[in-house]
């Protein structure tokens, strides 16, 4: 529990402090405007619950990610792997809530950019930046997750769970909206994830 709490205090730390400088700057994630509706701002520019989806987001994908990688666990790249896998289902998740929250919920709304190229007005750029910050702050906190005394253990569903509820959540806000793109890509990397998971629990 004091591993999870340091962690979870890390994520919250470097990821609101990176999406308050967004929020300020522009970068990494691009212009953004947070609204009312999102709750209230520390220091008038960044929402409080900002840290906290990066909390659920990265240590559920992490979560998932050790149990796809679960039969792999006693090679020497394992944690590359999993530091690696955990990224990219944290952008996944990014991609099914970025639709929801700023046109399902209008939480906050991103301003145009130069590049014509978007996800329902969301930029690129704040995909490239959830990479790099997932990346940076997974650097920080993974320590304090690795259990220092390593014992044999059942899998832990809970992190799956979670994960394909939320990305269930971003669906139904998807299809009420009829964002069919947004539905497929959510819906199949559900999908995808699902056996692989479960599969790898079973090793």
């Amino acid at each position: 529990m004091q591993n999870v709490l340091l962690a979870a205090f890390i994520i919250g730390v470097i990821s609101g402090s990176i999406h308050l400088l967004g929020a300020i700057t522009g970068i990494p994630f691009g212009p953004v405007v947070y609204s009312r509706d999102a709750g209230p701002q520390l220091f008038n520019s960044l929402p409080w619950a900002i840290p906290f989806i990066w909390i659920v987001a990265l240590l559920n994908s992490r979560g998932v990610a050790r149990l796809i990688l679960r039969p792999w666990r006693k090679l020497r790249v394992y944690g590359f792997w999993l530091i690696g896998l955990t990224t990219i289902l944290t952008v996944l998740f990014d991609f099914g809530l970025e639709p929801f929250a700023t046109r399902f919920q209008h939480y906050w709304l991103w301003r145009p950019t130069k590049v014509p190229i978007d996800w329902y007005g969301t930029p690129l750029s704040n995909f490239l930046g959830w990479i790099v910050t997932a990346l940076l702050v997974l650097a920080f906190a993974t320590p304090s997750l690795i259990n220092k005394k390593p014992a044999k253990s059942a899998p832990d569903y809970h992190p799956l769970i979670v994960w394909i509820a939320s990305n269930l959540l971003f669906v139904a806000g998807a299809l009420a909206l009829h964002f069919w793109p947004a539905v497929v890509v959510s819906g199949i990397a559900s999908l995808a994830v699902i056996p692989f998971a479960v599969r790898g629990a079973r090793w």
